[in-house]
């Protein structure tokens, strides 16, 4: 943990998560009311989350060889890429029921905790859309099971729901 918050220059707040036993199996799952009671700053929680949105798993992207960027088409590599398209069924009229501030409590811890899963199963969250997530499984690394990882996340996703 405390070398992901040194590599995004947070490294002074390594003491605070040590104190408050956070390690990168829940940095994901952290809301913002979460930290504001750990003691973080404004800007501690805005940089937090900005790294946290840069690199959701918590490490640094892999670097693109030169030659793949010069790729002729006889070495582009073909790949089977697995899509999920996560959704909070009843948003809108949740969304109508509670404060706007509530609400987008709700939407970060949501948004935070399926991006924890996807990173977890080793797909990429490829955009925040609402109450929607895309997640790519297989890009930019492929595995011969992407698909059953795609599933899998979703049934942990469905599971998790209920703590949002």
């Amino acid at each position: 943990m405390n070398d992901w918050l040194s590599r995004h220059d947070l490294g002074h707040l390594a003491r605070t998560f040590e104190d408050n036993e956070i390690d990168t199996d829940i940095l994901f799952e952290l809301t913002d009311e979460d930290l504001r009671e750990m003691g973080l700053s404004l800007g501690a929680r805005k940089r937090l989350r900005a790294a946290i949105n840069a690199s959701p798993d918590g490490t640094p992207s892999p670097a693109v060889p030169p030659e793949a960027t010069d790729a002729q088409p006889s070495q582009v590599e073909r790949r089977h890429l697995t899509i999920m398209f996560v959704d909070m069924v009843g948003s809108t009229e949740l969304s109508g029921r509670l404060d706007p501030e509530d609400m987008r409590d709700i939407m970060v811890g949501y948004q935070n905790m399926v991006a924890g899963v996807v990173t977890r199963y080793d797909g990429q969250v490829a955009k925040y859309m609402g109450d929607g997530v895309l997640c790519y499984f297989g890009w930019p690394r492929a595995h011969e099971n992407d698909a059953e990882r795609a599933v899998r996340s979703a049934v942990e996703i469905i599971d998790a729901l209920g703590a949002v």
